[in-house]
């Protein structure tokens, strides 16, 4: 069985579970890895955390933040495959070799994922992720009009996929902007999967292989009270709804059936997020141009 580089590559700047992250990594069963930690803490903790380990470790201090951090990080993996890991995630210890022995049944897969497991911060668990009964495949294009016409994420977090460099270049600095919408401030994982699984499958693999620690007590974007930009995680559905039609991934049609869906969104939401009433007009905006359109074709 071919045993290609994996890079781990850790975008770090919180310290409080950095130990842990690291450790579920240098612990992998596969044995061709190599494990990136791109560093942003303003004091010397993480560096400190990592001069203690050896072996496949790399370590960079890195003065870009948030998303830039990400890209930057990223971009320095050597690795034919490549697994992000958050730096208060955990891997679970058989998770790269399952994915590697998933990328290898077939070329075409471009992006894999897994089942996953909420934890807290005293590493308790809170959540199961298994958003199907049986690991299996589906074309890039299935995916991504699951998700946008049922707005949901079910691949999860950065910390739950593997992927493929070569397509990582392919895309280059937009990664996180899909056709004419920038997703950097919400979305941007979701537009990620999109840009990378593109024209090839998605494989899940039915296996708890990784743990996204997620806690109202922790700052992280996943919480609403230490993000400002939360509130794009639900207007960037409507826009990224909006583009898939544009590029003709969804129809027409099926955007005027979401209208209600959108609405009630919109309804529900646009009092505290003025993101989303925003978004919520410019899908109004795309339907009445398409009437506008269908009207004039048909005089």
């Amino acid at each position: 069985m071919s045993l290609p580089l994996v890079s781990i590559v850790i975008p770090s700047y919180k310290t409080a579970h950095f130990e842990a992250c690291l450790k579920s990594a240098l612990g992998q069963s596969y044995p061709n890895i190599e494990i990136l930690v791109s560093d942003n803490c303003p004091t010397e903790a993480i560096k400190d955390m990592c001069a203690k380990y050896t072996g496949h470790l790399i370590y960079q201090r890195n003065s870009a933040l948030r998303e830039q951090n990400v890209l930057t990080a990223l971009f320095a993996a050597k690795g034919q495959l490549i697994k992000p890991l958050f730096d208060d995630d955990i891997l679970h210890p058989f998770c790269i070799e399952r994915m590697v022995a998933t990328m290898n049944m077939d070329p075409e897969i471009q992006l894999v994922f897994s089942s996953s497991q909420v934890i807290n911060v005293d590493n308790e668990r809170t959540e199961l992720r298994r958003p199907y009964q049986a690991s299996g495949s589906m074309t890039a294009r299935d995916m991504q009009r699951s998700m946008v016409l049922g707005m949901r994420n079910f691949v999860g977090e950065f910390s739950t996929i593997m992927f493929r460099r070569e397509r990582l270049w392919e895309i280059g600095r937009h990664l996180f902007r899909y056709h004419q919408h920038d997703c950097t401030l919400g979305l941007a994982d979701v537009a990620a999967y999109f840009n990378l699984a593109r024209d090839g499958k998605v494989f899940y693999i039915d296996e708890e292989l990784s743990y996204f620690r997620h806690d109202q007590r922790l700052e992280s974007n996943s919480n609403i009270n230490s993000n400002p930009n939360f509130g794009y995680c639900f207007s960037d559905y409507i826009d990224l709804l909006i583009e898939s039609c544009d590029i003709g991934l969804v129809a027409p049609e099926e955007l005027v059936v979401m209208q209600p869906t959108v609405d009630d969104v919109a309804a529900r939401l646009s009092g505290i997020f003025p993101m989303v009433a925003r978004s919520q007009q410019r899908f109004h905006n795309v339907l009445a141009a398409q009437r506008a359109a269908a009207e004039g074709t048909a005089s």
